[in-house]
Order: structure tokens, then C-alpha cells, then sequence
């Protein structure tokens, strides 16, 4: 199927201000890409870009003072298969996990895993390891948090999270990925587009969509406690140790959002499936 994605962001700075951008598809996709990804800015703007210690493609720009719009269009070939579900899949001890996926057991801006430990032990402790484990977690959460736009906090950890019981799409992953961590099993938070493709749509604003990644059965796969169901079409764009690492833009002074849209859209219709999870989009 081909899954048509993209956005517009609009900024206003009052003088020059230094940015960084996360909003290119991810490297690993790009090569399902059918219409190019460019990042396309009025005013044009220099935007040279690098690839960060994630993987991830990051645009520096400097954003000239007035009004500033970016955007995308693009078009991706998907298998427009719902996410897997490998029930076998194994936990793996931590002194056999790769060298690159340890630093994903440890805690981080978001994560707090130093305040969830006993937590998860309590409550997962004799799940049996590897995938039922992940997916316990994960339901544990879905039925545990509830998502609203207007519970929305940039400065919400995990922790809290827990303790509010309330958050948006990216405080559901960052509570998976802190109590996967406790549970000594590698997770990552990732972000990226996120369509009603295979289920009712939503009438809501479309906003870029969290979820997570969990190392077992000897590769990384994709986890989604705000939905607690296989999705088709996910496009990744970015993936860290959690938001801290994927922010779409940064800022090194005053840049105020004054416009946001962000679409995506199945060229090729998709049979429904799991009609529950389209209880809200993120």
C-alpha cells in the first residue's frame, strides 16, 4: 500500500534564531520512499543536516526573524501489515544483549526507572519474560493511564506519569519504556506518523504519534500502550532513550509555534481490523 504523510510548521521568531530539526522520515524507511521527503522552508533557508548517535536525521537551520513555515510531502510504500506479534519471543539475560542496546536498560531524562523499580517488580515480576512480559506491561498501562490532548505536559516523567495516571501519547510510552527497563528489558521510545490506516478514523487533529520498541527474541519490536493493539502504517522518524532525544525541533532562543498541521493518509485502502483501537489519536 502507499501511505501519503507530511506536514506544516509554522514558527515566528523575533530575531535569528538557531534550530535543530527532527522531521525527516528515518533513515530505515527511506528506502520505501516513492515521492522524496524534503523539508521544504518559505522563507528558504539553509538547512545542512547529520545523522545523531540514534540514527536519526537532524536539519540545522538558523530560523531568520519573522515568520518561518516547514513543511513535507511525501509518499512511503508500507506491507501494509499490522504491527507483529511474536508471543515466543525470548528475554535475553543482560550479560548476552549487544553492546549497542544496553544503554536502553539504563534511565534516563524521562524515564526514571531509579523511582519505578519496585514498582514493576510488584506488578511484573512473575509474568513470564520476554514478549508476555513487554505485553503486560503495555496493558497494564493502556488500562492504568488516560489519554486526553488536555493532560498534555512536556514536563511529565514517568514517575508522574504513573502517579497522575493521565498523560497523551508520549506519557503512555515513556511509563512502558521505564517499567521495561526495570524489568531489565532494552526499550526505546520512538516517534513518527501514525494514520487511521485499518481501523475507523478519528475525526480529530492529526498530531505525529509516540510509541515504543522493546529488544526481545534477538531484534527490536514495536509496542503501542496508548492503542494496546497491532496498527498498520507506522512511519518512524525518530527513535532515543525518550522524547529529551527526539524532539522535532530545539530551539537556542524565543520561537513561538503559531501553526501546526500534520496528515497521514492510505492511498491504497486497508480491510479494518481491531475496531477498538481507534479509541482517540495522539
Amino acid at each position: 500500500m502507499k501511505i501519503r504523510g507530511g506536514f506544516e510548521i509554522i514558527y515566528e521568531c523575533a530575531q535569528p534564531t538557531p534550530m535543530l530539526l527532527m522531521l525527516s522520515v528515518h533513515p530505515s524507511r527511506r528506502g520505501d520512499l516513492v515521492a522524496p521527503d524534503r523539508l521544504c522552508f518559505e522563507p528558504r533557508t539553509p538547512a545542512p543536516s547529520f545523522i545523531d548517535v540514534f540514527g536519526n536525521i537532524v536539519h540545522r537551520i538558523v530560523a531568520p526573524a519573522g515568520r518561518l513555515t516547514i513543511s513535507s510531502d511525501f509518499i512511503v510504500l508500507d506491507n501494509g501489515e499490522p504491527d507483529p506479534i511474536v508471543p515466543s519471543a525470548e528475554q535475553h539475560p543482560v550479560e548476552a544483549l549487544p553492546d549497542e542496546v544496553l544503554s536502553f536498560l539504563l534511565g534516563s531524562r524521562y524515564c526514571d526507572t531509579d523511582r519505578l523499580g519496585d514498582v514493576a517488580w510488584a506488578l511484573f515480576g512473575d509474568v513470564s519474560p520476554g514478549w508476555p512480559r513487554v505485553q503486560a506491561v503495555c496493558d497494564y498501562v493502556h488500562s492504568h493511564m488516560s489519554f486526553g490532548y488536555e493532560h498534555a505536559s512536556a514536563a511529565r516523567t514517568a514517575s508522574e506519569g504513573y502517579s497522575e495516571r493521565l498523560g497523551v501519547c508520549r506519557d503512555f510510552a515513556h511509563l512502558s519504556v521505564a517499567l521495561c527497563r526495570c524489568m531489565n528489558i532494552p526499550a526505546r521510545y520512538c516517534t513518527g506518523y501514525l494514520g487511521d490506516i485499518g481501523v475507523p478514523p478519528v475525526p480529530l487533529p492529526m498530531d505525529f504519534s509516540a510509541w515504543f520498541e522493546a529488544y526481545v527474541g534477538g531484534r527490536w519490536y514495536a509496542f503501542d500502550a496508548r492503542h494496546n493493539a497491532p496498527r498498520i502504517g507506522r512511519i518512524l522518524v525518530a527513535r532515543g532513550r525518550d522524547a529529551a532525544d527526539v524532539a522535532l525541533s530545539t530551539s537556542f532562543g524565543s520561537a513561538p509555534l503559531v501553526g501546526f498541521k500534520v496528515f497521514t493518509d492510505e492511498q491504497t485502502p486497508a480491510p479494518l481490523h481491531n475496531a477498538h483501537a481507534a479509541a482517540g489519536r495522539e
